[in-house]
């Protein structure tokens, strides 16, 4: 063969020789296309409500979560040998695969805009779900079931009777 028909003859691997591995080309993509797309995520209701629940305790002037009901009974529970908090307590979420939609019932501590603080935990709310679980946030409703005023007792943390 002359030399410019070597020059432009395209390259081909030789085979491996037995009991030699085949060569890898460089370059090559096993299952072709991008991995991102090669399967399903799926997020679960819960995992929306708990990183909506902490983003709107981070929020100042944020009391609670929950009505006053769901807390005593959420405390109770607590209580419970083996029981866990309840972390989504007063926070509700809708997961569809590329959306979600968010109601939250919180308690305001006195003395603070509600319009601000209601605000914020939007923001904040939005802003933690988007960049934590990659959904769109379409709607975040909160609804104030109570304030907090500064002479009302705490919830106690321990039993009662001792």
């Amino acid at each position: 063969m002359s030399e410019t028909a070597q020059r432009n003859r395209p390259e081909t691997p030789e085979p491996p020789s037995v009991g030699e591995a085949p060569r890898k080309t460089l370059g090559a993509k096993r299952g072709g296309g991008d991995p991102a797309i090669r399967g399903r995520t799926t997020i679960a209701d819960g995992v929306v409500e708990k990183i909506g629940a902490l983003a709107a305790r981070d929020v100042v002037g944020v009391h609670a979560l929950g009505s006053g009901i769901s807390r005593t009974f959420g405390a109770v529970r607590d209580r419970v040998p083996g029981g866990r908090p309840a972390v989504t307590r007063g926070v509700r979420a809708e997961v569809g695969e590329v959306q979600t939609a968010l109601d939250l019932e919180i308690v305001v501590d006195y003395g603070v805009s509600i319009a601000d603080v209601t605000r914020a935990v939007r923001e904040n709310v939005i802003s933690a779900v988007e960049r934590m679980a990659g959904l769109d946030v379409v709607e975040v409703n909160i609804a104030v079931s109570d304030v907090k005023l500064p002479d009302e007792e705490e919830e106690e943390e321990g039993p009662r009777i001792q």
